[in-house]
């Protein structure tokens, strides 16, 4: 397992009004990150949080390419975010215990904080189509390359981690410093993760590493 201390290139906020960062994602030029009472875009080029959606925004964040889905308490949103407006909703499979949210494959991909594991969801009905286990607490989730990773909190303590989405097996490891938490986390289809700061109020964008430096 390679285990590295995170390359941190950017940090964006704290921001106005925001206590803590719940969950995020890119849409390919934005960033939207969750606030808790709503759903926040922050330009990655000028650092500027210059729109909110006030819908309930609890905990991760995902966009399939049209749509947002945002966590709310028990279930799943699924937002306009041209407008606004909330389309339908789905049950969390987590029942309010949910953390982290991406979208991959044509479904969606729930974080358990508790229960270490990442479910695998239609994103129709909130049917649980495939569990993954972790071995540490995770936050937020991201696949990327074909590759899944997801955050850990614990205490003053928090990573990101690269996990065999076969056996959860802990391929590689990125230490965030002390203090930062790790809470959404999101990859820009290349080489930087998007991730949520929890009660930071931070956004931080963090160097994915190159395969090579992975093997």
């Amino acid at each position: 397992m390679n285990h590295t201390p995170a390359d941190i290139l950017r940090e964006y906020g704290p921001f106005p009004g925001i206590d803590a960062i719940h969950g995020l994602t890119f849409d390919g030029s934005q960033v939207w990150f969750a606030s808790g009472d709503g759903l926040n875009v922050l330009d990655p080029e000028t650092g500027i949080a210059r729109r909110v959606i006030e819908v309930p925004a609890h905990a991760g964040t995902a966009f399939d390419g049209r749509h947002l889905f945002q966590i709310a308490e028990a279930v799943i949103q699924k937002i306009d975010p041209e407008t606004g407006r909330v389309i339908a909703t789905i049950p969390a499979p987590g029942g309010g215990g949910d953390s982290g949210l991406a979208w991959a494959e044509g479904s969606l991909w729930v974080g358990q904080y508790r229960a270490r594991q990442i479910h695998q969801v239609d994103p129709d009905t909130g049917a649980i189509l495939r569990t993954i286990e972790s071995n540490r607490v995770v936050t937020g989730v991201t696949w990327v390359d074909d590759e899944l990773w997801h955050g850990t909190m614990d205490d003053d303590a928090s990573a990101l981690q690269r996990i065999d989405p076969e056996t959860g097996e802990i391929l590689t490891v990125l230490d965030m410093p002390a203090g930062t938490g790790v809470s959404g986390l999101e990859s820009d289809g290349g080489d930087v993760f998007y991730v949520g700061g929890a009660r930071t109020g931070k956004v931080r964008a963090v160097r994915r590493p190159r395969a090579s430096a992975r093997a």
